[in-house]
């Protein structure tokens, strides 16, 4: 087997179950360099689980440099991760990204290794995902297409584009009052949820979240994310011990396919029809527009019916 020659880190907490899972995927991938970033424990209770998932990593049998960036305390999902994330591209140039619930396909290593060579170079290319929410809609004939959306579970990047990783406030707040966001979201729907989980994000704190910071600091940059046209990673993580994705929905669980051999697409240009169906079918979009199109229906009857009453009085 070929050893892999882009470094991986693994985001680790406090579930040693699906930890192993993860662990043994890459343990088929034999990276040369192993980085492992690790949040303290939220209570005692919790510390037993925290330290039988680090224990996990001390199964590495290959030929490999590990190593560990363990907190004692616990930082909170925000810092520990872009914290840990940082640490990485404190050393290296580019790493392929995996946490402890994002099972990838085998292929997917060979994927985020050949795009990060080729976009090396290339800053309008600024992240690589292994996943795909087009429900097996083909979007090119090319195994990969560009989007706005940074998926990140199980995801590559470079240190010339995580340098823009930044939770400022006041960032946001100047992007937000220059009516910038109409130029990244394609309609108002898109741009009302984004400036609202952008605003709790930045002024409000919650959720507790590196990954919007991280989709905020890409568009900020005009920055695009290669998509593959498979699903390459599954998100095996929801349910009661999740930290954040609590309970099952449409993309949790979704099997994975192989990419096979990697076609290049001959243009980097944003595919917009597949992100609108990401935000209509992924985000809620097109609940949004359903039910904002059913209130203004309820709207109009209603105001149809009050003239009607008005007219039938004034005749009396």
């Amino acid at each position: 087997m070929t050893s892999l020659n882009t470094p991986v880190a693994l985001i680790i907490f406090n579930r040693p179950d699906v930890t192993q899972i993860v662990f043994n995927a890459i343990r088929q991938a034999q990276p040369k360099q192993l980085f492992v970033i690790a949040d303290g424990a939220r209570f005692p209770e919790e510390a037993e689980k925290c330290q039988q998932a680090r224990f996990i990593i001390q199964q590495v049998d290959w030929d490999c440099q590990v190593l560990t960036n363990y907190s004692d305390i616990n930082l909170g999902c925000r810092q520990r991760v872009s914290s840990g994330i940082t640490w990485v591209f404190e050393q290296v140039e580019e790493a392929i990204i995996l946490e402890d619930d994002c099972l990838p396909h085998p292929s997917f290593f060979h994927y985020c290794e050949t795009l990060l060579n080729y976009y090396r170079d290339d800053e309008r290319v600024m992240a690589i995902s292994g996943d795909n929410f087009q429900d097996e809609q083909k979007r090119t004939k090319y195994s990969y297409y560009f989007s706005k959306y940074n998926h990140c579970w199980g995801w590559a990047s470079w240190r010339r584009a995580w340098k823009y990783w930044d939770f400022n406030p006041k960032k946001w707040i100047e992007f937000r009052d220059a009516g910038l966001m109409k130029f990244v979201c394609d309609d108002i729907y898109e741009e009302k949820y984004w400036t609202k989980i952008f605003n709790n994000v930045f002024l409000e704190g919650k959720p507790n979240s590196w990954a919007y910071v991280w989709t905020f600091s890409c568009w900020s940059q005009s920055g695009l994310t290669a998509l593959p046209n498979v699903n390459l990673v599954s998100n095996i993580g929801f349910g009661l011990n999740a930290t954040h994705t609590k309970g099952e929905i449409k993309f949790s669980n979704l099997p994975t396919k192989d990419v096979g051999n990697i076609y290049h697409p001959p243009f980097i240009i944003q595919h917009k029809e597949a992100d609108i169906y990401t935000f209509d079918n992924v985000f809620g979009g097109k609940a949004m527009k359903k039910a904002d199109t059913f209130s203004g229906k309820l709207r109009i009857h209603a105001s149809k019916t009050k003239r009607r009453i008005k007219s039938l009085l004034t005749k009396s």
